[in-house]
């Protein structure tokens, strides 16, 4: 019964939509780069990226939405590093995303020294806080659940939407999914295969550094190493777990934040008796099993990894 009345708590789910809201916008970010045809592996770094350059902004004075706006700079920059290389280069994605990781986290741990030499604990900044919105922030259950989560999280839920619409109700998102299944087609259509490409993954990466300024800027109130914790690999593999699909992607995103709620609060009710690995462990061997589950179904973009030059049949 014990376990019923954790996964019926409002806390406990407003706790796995909190946890769930930086894979939100990673899983996204990576969608869109996907369904154009370009795996961006870059994404652990790009996630570190823009915590740091989020929480810096802030720091510095350019206010919480200001912060979100640099963050999202940051990630768009490493991402156009990244298509540069793969698009009309054609170099490996994969090669090309783990130098992006690797240069964008030792980047910002550089700038982060470097303007802080000093400094033994991380400065604070003022983040966002729960929004207390009239009447649908006092409504049971869903109320606290949903309606008290901070501004961020709600502006993840809406990118879900606005993901969706432009992908699979716009002519822009029609020709991304056809440049990640056919490019030749839609140089045919006299549609640029490289621009369609390059923007789809800066505007990929963008979402993905929103992930890192909310840990910075959100769930916590400072910069500090290591807090991306993997977070972006998770990303890659609920992209596969939501078959390119933004929809899929929340329910993911959420299964893989009430994972990692419940392994807390089982580990407080019986932590005496198992080591505390194991409840570590948890959210990842279920994600593990539930990619396992739904990626043999998976109907992933034709294209993707595939390099593709100009006037290529």
């Amino acid at each position: 019964m014990e376990i019923i009345d954790i996964l019926l708590a409002a806390s406990f789910w407003e706790a796995a939509i909190r946890i769930a809201t930086p894979l939100i916008f990673g899983v996204l970010g990576a969608l869109v780069c996907e369904r154009a045809g370009v795996l961006n592996l870059g994404i652990e770094g790009i996630f570190t990226a823009g915590a740091m350059a989020g929480w810096m902004a802030v720091w510095l004075g350019a206010g919480l939405w200001g912060g979100v706006l640099v963050a999202a700079l940051a990630g768009g920059f490493f991402g156009l590093i990244h298509a540069i290389l793969t698009v009309p280069l054609g170099l490996s994605q994969h090669v090309s995303g783990i130098g992006v990781t690797l240069l964008a986290t030792s980047l910002s741990y550089f700038t982060y020294r470097t303007a802080l030499p000093d400094v033994s604990s991380p400065p604070r900044i003022e983040p966002f806080r729960p929004l207390d919105i009239p009447f649908l922030s006092e409504l049971p259950f869903i109320g606290q659940a949903l309606f008290s989560q901070t501004a961020m999280t709600m502006l993840a839920l809406v990118l879900v939407f606005v993901t969706g619409w432009v992908l699979y109700r716009t002519p822009l998102g029609l020709a991304i999914r056809a440049v990640g299944d056919n490019p030749s087609s839609v140089e045919a259509q006299g549609l640029s295969v490289y621009g369609l490409r390059i923007g789809a993954v800066v505007v990929g990466s963008s979402l993905m550094a929103l992930g890192g300024a909310f840990l910075t800027m959100s769930a916590f109130d400072a910069f500090f190493f290591g807090m991306i914790n993997g977070r972006g690999w998770v990303c890659i593999a609920l992209t596969v777990f939501a078959s390119w699909r933004p929809g899929k992607a929340l329910i993911g995103a959420l299964l893989f934040g009430a994972f990692d709620a419940f392994q807390v609060r089982l580990q407080t009710e019986v932590g005496a008796f198992l080591p505390s690995q194991v409840f570590l462990m948890m959210p990842y061997i279920l994600s593990i099993i539930a990619l396992i589950v739904v990626a043999r179904k998976a109907d992933y973009p034709k294209a993707l990894l595939v390099p593709w030059f100009k006037g290529q049949r």
